[in-house]
């Protein structure tokens, strides 16, 4: 059996996002439920997909659907204190997107948790297509975020 990789560092994110979390979001041991790392997950990429173009991305001809996620566990979250999500992109495809979101709370330079986060660019009258190429101004605010060398 191999060895499990290290939780990432914060150094490994390019942007930031706080979010609060919420009595709800624990599950009854006390501890961040399951569902709501992805909800996390998903929030931070399109928060900052809305405000990099500063557009309505639903309704754009060609829209991101999620074809792949998982998320890495390293210890726990929870109420009440807030999450810091880190975003970085891994790959810009032709249609698609490859984005890791590390999840962190409170002090220490690892994450908590990390997610990987895949969209593909379809057609918004044909869902099952992707197209071609993603939107100029999804490209113009994913490129900024691929992983810095090193």
């Amino acid at each position: 059996m191999s060895e499990r990789p290290p939780a990432p560092h914060r150094d490994e994110y390019v942007a930031w996002r706080t979010v609060t979390t919420r009595w709800r979001d624990d599950d009854a041991y006390g501890h961040l439920n399951n569902a709501t790392y992805y909800e996390l997950f998903d929030t931070a990429v399109n928060a900052h997909l809305y405000e990099a173009t500063g557009l309505d991305v639903r309704r754009l001809p060609a829209i991101g659907v999620v074809a792949e996620t998982s998320c890495r566990y390293f210890r726990e979250l929870g109420f009440p204190r807030p999450i810091e999500t880190g975003l970085v992109v891994d790959k810009v495809g032709r249609s698609s997107v490859v984005y890791r979101i590390g999840l962190f709370q409170g002090e220490g330079g690892h994450a908590a948790a990390e997610g990987r986060f895949v969209h593909v660019y379809v057609d918004d009258t044909h869902p099952d297509r992707p197209v071609t190429a993603m939107p100029e101004e999804i490209r113009a605010a994913v490129v900024p975020l691929l992983r810095p060398p090193g």
